[in-house]
């Protein structure tokens, strides 16, 4: 297939580059000079949108945005934020719908944000009522801009992510050097979930849904068992072979990140229903499995 893939140097699209590189001639869109990256026959880097044809692309993952937990956040951020997420997705549904002959899928990024804060209650996609803060509102916004894209010839399946479990990057290098020194342990009470997804499992399941002609709509990308954030707290200490007895009061957590602490102190106890239900097999459904297979 031709492919475009947009955060193609993200740690998504990372490794999807490497997943699909003999199987796709992909084309990515980067800020970075083209000239500087090493292109293949399969392989090829693009500045702007203006260097692609939609009209020769079978498919475009749109994995691009500012990373959400990177810095407190700011109005400046917060907007830089959401500017990441809706101006592209803005202009790759409006290529696709000039193209005459479109490309088949959009696969567009979003996050478990989108439904805010819950409580215990089991998440799926249907669910209908969300707690109205900032991660909703870029979420709501970004998908809304991707199914634009949708029509009888485009079909949209949308990413609701949670934490990407990589040895990589992401949020597993945000909190290691603290367990590691045997000084991490639940933020808060630790009773807010986390939904997580193994690297592996979200390279996969974005390949199981471009060769799924039959999918639509929203996907929760996370593993089929969510943990509190004691429990995770727990499995990767014992994965490292150290304790964790240290908490985080909430009010800690405030003061150093400010409103991002939302993120950490509140959670959501989310379910990959739709992808279950077609078929997708996780090959990491549990998390002491996860982290095992990680080279921490």
């Amino acid at each position: 297939m031709r492919i475009l893939v947009t955060g193609g140097t993200g740690l998504i699209g990372s490794a999807l580059l490497k997943y699909w590189r003999y199987q796709h001639q992909i084309t990515v869109l980067t800020r970075q000079p083209v000239a500087r990256l090493q292109q293949t026959a399969s392989l090829t880097y693009v500045n702007t949108l203006q260097q692609v044809d939609f009209n020769h692309l079978d498919a475009v993952v749109n994995l691009a945005g500012e990373p959400i937990a990177n810095k407190r956040w700011t109005d400046k951020q917060k907007q830089r934020i959401c500017d990441s997420r809706w101006q592209l997705t803005e202009q790759l549904s409006e290529c696709i719908q000039a193209a005459k002959t479109p490309p088949t899928c959009l696969i567009s990024g979003s996050a478990v944000g989108y439904y805010g804060r819950q409580g215990t209650e089991f998440i799926c996609e249907e669910h209908s009522a969300f707690y109205p803060e900032f991660s909703h509102d870029i979420c709501a916004r970004w998908e809304n801009l991707a199914l634009r894209a949708g029509s009888d010839k485009t079909r949209v399946c949308l990413l609701r992510t949670g934490i990407v479990l990589s040895d990589q990057g992401g949020a597993l290098a945000k909190m290691l050097p603290a367990f590691r020194f045997g000084l991490g342990g639940p933020i808060g009470n630790g009773q807010q979930y986390m939904s997580w997804i193994h690297i592996d499992d979200i390279v996969k399941l974005i390949d199981f849904l471009l060769q799924s002609p039959t999918l639509q709509g929203p996907f929760n990308a996370v593993a089929p068992k969510a943990v509190t954030n004691k429990q995770f707290s727990q499995a990767l200490a014992e994965r490292l072979n150290r304790p964790a007895k240290l908490t985080m009061p909430a009010f800690m957590v405030r003061l150093l990140f400010g409103e991002m602490a939302d993120i950490l102190l509140y959670g959501q106890r989310v379910v990959p229903q739709k992808a279950l239900d077609a078929g997708f097999k996780f090959q990491y459904p549990k998390l002491p499995a996860a982290l095992a297979d990680l080279d921490l």
